[in-house]
């Protein structure tokens, strides 16, 4: 029975991680492949050929990231999406969402952004127990009227899952910032404390 439990464990050590990426790749790939249905249906490859290869719509839509970005790149370009954005801007329920996204977005994405780039060390949800956050920025707006001394704004993940977690405002000096990288942090929290900094390779 020992050997049997052994050799199930191992098993399940090589197989859950593989089938957890393709799963992952498979949702990947399914969902770019629905870019696919921007194109007329006489285009789709899929009545082109007469069988459908998926990875399609990821090459699809690389090639319309890569054709906007080279278009905006330029001084016309630049100019076609200040105009987008200020028409947006007047349109009263789509603005609130668009440039909530677009801030999130131009921080998380621009070359200069600070986002994601320092993980912290905070006590949290109370003292003496800590857990692993991501500095977003500094507070800003009417907040800073009541926040005495310097603060940090940090994003604390909830685990396995880091898409979700709790935005705080924490003082910098209960900030305890890492000597390691966003990716390596983000392998910690995600693997429960299981793969530490130094042992993912």
């Amino acid at each position: 029975m020992a050997a049997l439990r052994k050799w199930l464990v191992s098993g399940l050590l090589v197989i859950v991680p593989v089938a957890i990426t393709v799963a992952v790749l498979q949702w990947i790939i399914g969902t770019l492949d629905r870019t696919l249905l921007i194109l007329p249906e006489a285009w789709q490859p899929d009545r082109l050929i007469g069988v459908h290869i998926p990875g399609f719509g990821v090459l699809l839509t690389l090639a319309i990231l890569l054709a906007v970005g080279a278009v905006v790149s330029n001084f016309m370009g630049k100019k076609l999406v200040a105009w987008g954005d200020t028409l947006v801007s007047r349109i009263p329920v789509v603005r609130s969402i668009y440039s909530s996204v677009k801030q999130v977005s131009d921080t998380l994405f621009s070359p200069g952004g600070n986002a994601f780039r320092r993980a912290v060390l905070v006590q949290w949800p109370r003292p003496d127990v800590w857990t692993i956050g991501f500095v977003t920025g500094l507070p800003g707006g009417d907040v800073t009227n009541y926040l005495v001394g310097d603060y940090l704004s940090v994003y604390v993940p909830t685990t396995p899952n880091p898409t979700g977690g709790y935005f705080v405002m924490l003082r910098k000096s209960d900030c305890v910032e890492l000597k390691m990288t966003v990716d390596e942090a983000l392998r910690y929290v995600i693997s429960m404390g299981v793969v530490a900094p130094g042992n993912g390779r």
